[in-house]
């Protein structure tokens, strides 16, 4: 196969994603919610694609192979769809990833490289000794973190799910362990948050075997991650406020934030960072943890080349 072809295989997944992401999210709009005339009962909830079409400007037959994946659509009339189908930015960007998905490769399917964290990155990490802080990749790795974020998450880093390094992955871990709704106390929110970001990520690098090797890991062995990532959520950043269950400090209820740490051109990780709200529970019990933490970690223990795979 030419290495500029995307393959059939690659290009068949990506008219599938397409036509699923635009179905569900046209569904999920009434013509009220857009100014457009209700006519009597529909056979399927939501926007008809003659009514997107209308709202974006182009013909129906125009916007059908759109949404089929039967052609490239321009910078223009995605923006326009976009608009038409109330896209969020993270759904927005989504749509263009995927959009441009669906052209020639560059480059054979691949598994990235390993990305070595600078030793700055682990002190940086270690120095937040008041909040658990940790680096992701895209496959939901944790590949750095602090003492705090260990020990608040001390259950995921004893499951059977980590790899043979020691490694925790989120996903595996929501997904595959039943113990992990013991820890999580909104699990279905964090799974739905867990199956959006990996689908941003598809929609990023469609090309990458080891994220395909996840996703269809996932889908075979987890009935609840199948029927979440059919839903299409998407997400790209996220932050808002997580409650664990921890089997030694009890209740916590913690904001996090996440935000973009490249550490090169090819490897953009996550930094998330959880803290509690100053004179709560949560903050005492927090600092409780802390508190059991190591001061510093073992000596030759900074920064490792776990990175992307």
């Amino acid at each position: 196969m030419d290495r500029g072809d995307p393959g059939p295989d690659h290009l068949a997944a990506n008219r599938a994603d397409i036509r699923d992401f635009l179905v569900g999210r046209r569904a999920r709009i009434t013509p009220e919610q857009v100014g457009l005339p209700s006519s009597g009962p529909r056979r399927v909830p939501g926007l008809r694609r003659e009514e997107v079409a209308q709202l974006s400007s182009i013909s129906t037959d125009y916007y059908t192979r759109v949404e089929q994946g039967r052609m490239r659509a321009s910078v223009s009339v995605l923006e326009a769809v976009a608009r038409a189908l109330h896209l969020d930015e993270d759904e927005r960007r989504y749509l263009f990833d995927l959009a441009r998905a669906a052209g020639p490769a560059r480059s054979a399917p691949r598994r990235r490289r390993d990305v070595e964290v600078p030793p700055s990155v682990q002190w940086m990490l270690d120095s937040m000794t008041k909040s658990s802080a940790f680096v992701r990749n895209g496959l939901m790795d944790v590949i750095a973190h602090n003492a705090l974020f260990r020990a608040l998450h001390a259950p995921m880093f004893d499951s059977d799910t980590v790899d043979r390094r020691g490694r925790p992955n989120i996903a595996r871990y929501l997904f595959l362990d039943p113990g992990s709704a013991d820890l999580f106390v909104d699990w279905e929110a964090a799974a739905v948050t867990t199956v959006a970001l990996i689908r941003a990520e598809a929609g990023r690098e469609p090309r990458d075997r080891a994220l395909r090797e996840l996703i269809g890991e996932l889908s075979t062995l987890s009935t609840r991650f199948r029927t979440h990532w059919a839903a299409h959520p998407v997400r790209i950043r996220h932050h808002g406020t997580k409650r664990l269950q921890h089997p030694y400090a009890g209740r916590l209820e913690l904001a996090y934030r996440s935000m973009d740490l490249p550490l090169s051109d090819r490897a953009v990780y996550d930094l998330t960072v959880y803290t509690a709200e100053p004179g709560t529970s949560s903050e005492d019990r927090l600092e409780l943890l802390a508190s059991r933490c190591p001061s510093r970690r073992p000596p030759g223990a900074g920064a490792t080349s776990d990175g992307l795979r």
